[in-house]
C-alpha cells in the first residue's frame, strides 16, 4: 500500500506516512493479540475469559495507535490511513481466494 500511495499519491511522503499508520494500526494490534494467546487454557471459560481480554487489548492499541497518528503525523492523509487500514483488514479474503483451488470442495 505504501509503494502504491508513493508511485501514484499526489503527496508522495505524508501519504506514504498515513499509509504506514494504518497499516500498523492493524498489524501491531494483532501481532499482540496473537502473541498474547500463544498459551493454551485449562478449561473453556478461561479460554473465553483470555480471548476476551486480549480481543480488548487489540481494539485499544489499536485505537491508541489511530490517535497517536492523529496527533503525530503533522499533515496526515485520511484517505491513505484508510485505504491501508481497511486492506489490511481484508488482506485475509484476497489470501483465501488466491490459494483456493479451483473445483476443491472443503467439506465433501
Amino acid at each position: 500500500m505504501a509503494l502504491g500511495w508513493w508511485l501514484l499519491g499526489t503527496e508522495p511522503a505524508s501519504q506514504v506516512r498515513s499509509a504506514l499508520w494504518g497499516a500498523a494500526a492493524v498489524v501491531l494490534p494483532h501481532a499482540v493479540m496473537a502473541w498474547g494467546l500463544r498459551r493454551r487454557a485449562a478449561v473453556a471459560a478461561q479460554a473465553l475469559l483470555q480471548f476476551l481480554v486480549w480481543e480488548l487489548v487489540k481494539v485499544g492499541l489499536a485505537l491508541a495507535i489511530l490517535v497517536a497518528a492523529v496527533w503525530l503525523v503533522r499533515d496526515l492523509s485520511w484517505p491513505a490511513l484508510l485505504v491501508a487500514l481497511i486492506a489490511c483488514l481484508k488482506v485475509h479474503v484476497w489470501a483465501l481466494w488466491m490459494f483456493a483451488r479451483p473445483g476443491q470442495r472443503t467439506n465433501p
